[in-house]
């Protein structure tokens, strides 16, 4: 493949903060807000995890691209994040199943980025800085017009982003013969949660974002699965009152990032906004109930408040993320419900954290026994 010549790139951050660099996909501008993924692999599961809808996303690894694209490595129909920040960006893949360039596929997908950037300074300062909007741009050049179409974006506070993301129509997923049944909330979620589902035998039907209790009811599930999704889940009162519902049904239930938030919110707990998040594919949770560590993969913003929950009498506190000691998961005490702040698909790994899965479908095996 012959290198392109490629255009400069400005990419602009909230408290005035530039950086400038070389254009990467379409030539145009993208505005979100920034947030960094420490994960050395796996980038196409990245971008297109509906969790980052809203996002610019910025890689700390020095170079991307370079075991291009294949059809099974998406999360979802098309990349979610809203533009790329990166070191160096390959032009040229090496991979039996790649099919194209992340380049090629950036531009069928009309997504903008930039790179030949400082990921790491620029990550120390986000880090130090806290969670704020950046745009990025390979078609303007001047600053203050830059800066005016920045003061436009919308906080990640407070924005409601699922509707976004979620089906518009339920539909079915796996064998129709296999003997669970499964209703997915679809606040965002990644294919690769499904397919766990599936591997253990069974059969889904996912259902938009705003799919009434009653409605899911009428398919008559064995249990409900809350999925990830993008956004602020304070922002989602209709939604977390459909989850108090869920909740209290006596099927089990499984949430995973902002399903976990939503359903804390429909028990009485707070969620807040963190500084600037857990995003990568190695950070360390304990497991409370057994004291085992396990390697996760995050993506989220918001955090489920320890301080709500502690002194609960109907909530246990199950995971600890041992970075920040936050609470990475929690279970509602007497009832098959619980939750976590991590992915444990964790496409493309580590797996340390799919016995959830299992431990999920044993709940809904014993719940049919009785």
């Amino acid at each position: 493949m012959k290198y392109q010549e490629r255009k400069d790139a400005i990419l602009l951050l909230q408290d005035g903060t530039v950086y400038r660099g070389k254009a990467v996909g379409k030539i145009g501008t993208a505005t979100g807000e920034i947030a960094f993924n420490t994960g050395m692999t796996g980038y196409q599961e990245i971008f297109t995890d509906p969790s980052y809808f809203g996002q610019i996303l910025l890689l700390t690894p020095s170079h991307v691209g370079n075991y291009g694209v294949a059809h099974n490595d998406v999360e979802s129909e098309g990349i979610k994040i809203e533009g790329l920040v990166c070191k160096k960006f390959s032009q040229e893949y090496s991979r039996p199943a790649g099919y194209a360039s992340l380049q090629d596929y950036f531009v069928e997908n009309g997504k903008v980025g930039i790179s030949d950037v400082d990921t790491r300074a620029l990550t120390r300062h986000i880090r130090q800085s806290g969670a704020m909007n950046a745009i990025i741009s390979s078609e303007i050049e001047d600053l203050s017009e830059l800066k005016n179409k920045l003061n436009l974006v919308p906080s990640m506070d407070g924005l409601e982003l699922s509707s976004k993301v979620s089906c518009k129509e339920p539909y079915f997923f796996g064998d129709e013969n296999a003997t669970l049944r499964i209703a997915v909330l679809d606040l965002g979620v990644k294919k690769n949660i499904l397919r766990c589902l599936v591997e253990r035998g069974a059969y889904l039907k996912v259902f938009p974002y705003n799919t009434s209790f009653a409605e899911m009811e009428k398919w008559n599930a064995d249990a409900y699965m809350l999925s990830n999704g993008p956004g602020d889940p304070s922002a989602m009162p209709n939604e977390t009152k459909t989850i108090h519902q869920i909740a209290n049904s006596g099927k089990p239930v499984f949430g995973i990032c902002l399903g976990h938030q939503i359903l804390a919110i429909s028990q009485g707990l707070k969620t807040i906004k963190m500084h600037n998040g857990h995003r990568g594919v190695n950070h360390p949770v304990k497991n409370l109930i057994t004291g085992k560590c396990e390697v996760t993969s995050q993506n989220h913003g918001f955090v489920v408040d320890w301080d709500s929950a502690q002194n609960r009498e109907d909530i246990e506190i199950t995971h600890q993320h041992l970075n920040d000691n936050s609470l990475a998961g929690f279970s509602i005490k007497g009832m098959p419900v619980f939750s976590v702040q991590f992915h444990p698909e964790s496409s493309a790994g580590p797996n340390d954290s799919r016995y959830l899965f299992d431990q999920f479908i044993e709940n809904i095996r014993t719940h049919k026994s009785k």
